[in-house]
């Protein structure tokens, strides 16, 4: 399966990559993700850009009521930072990843999605977790996501999410909604934007 994603607000994260599997993503098994990505942010006194990557392997869980995965793997980032006095790259950092998801259906019609990834590349840990409801075949409902990384930078956002909408082999997700961060006196809106297709 390919996928990528886009989350837009003051600042701004676009990711893309890979999950592979031994046998089926559908069944369960030993499975992979591999993804690199970029971001750019704006700070009090300079501009933060950022390339991230990561490998993590791992197994899913496959059952009745959704499915479960847990994975494990390296993980690396490089920043660039730009201000008055000219721009500087940092030294790259290499880390270890965990990351864990569930995608279950509570009910017939509902789903509730959870991730969880923590980093020791940059200290950062990201979260987020969503209800939905379906309607006009996809579902729909609310959300809320947390993040915070070794910069001391932190946001949290609340927001309402449309999740599984199919245009030909590819499946959506879309969300918008209300932010704040650590670095800004008032919130702002952000939108953000996910697609995946099989091979």
């Amino acid at each position: 399966m390919l996928f990528g994603s886009l989350e837009a607000s003051p600042s701004v994260f676009a990711t893309t990559g890979a999950k592979l599997a031994l046998d089926r993503l559908d069944r369960e098994g030993f499975v992979a993700l591999a993804s690199i990505g970029a971001g750019r942010r704006t700070e009090p006194a300079l501009v933060r850009q950022t390339i991230g990557f990561a490998a993590v392997f791992g197994y899913q869980w496959v059952r009745d009521w959704g499915v479960a995965a847990a994975y494990v793997g390296p993980e690396g980032s490089v920043e660039v930072l730009s201000g008055a006095a000219g721009s500087g790259i940092l030294p790259a950092r290499l880390g270890l990843r965990l990351h864990g998801e569930v995608w279950a259906r509570p009910s017939e019609g509902t789903l509730l999605t959870a991730t969880l990834i923590l980093g020791s590349a940059r200290t950062s840990a990201w979260s987020r977790i969503s209800w939905g409801t379906q309607l006009w075949g996809a579902y729909l409902g609310p959300e809320a996501t947390l993040y915070g990384d070794h910069t001391g930078y932190a946001k949290w956002s609340v927001g309402l999410h449309a999740t599984d909408f199919k245009i030909g082999r590819f499946s959506f997700r879309a969300s918008a909604g209300y932010q704040r961060t650590t670095e800004a006196r008032s919130g702002s809106p952000y939108v953000a934007f996910d697609v995946w297709t099989p091979w």
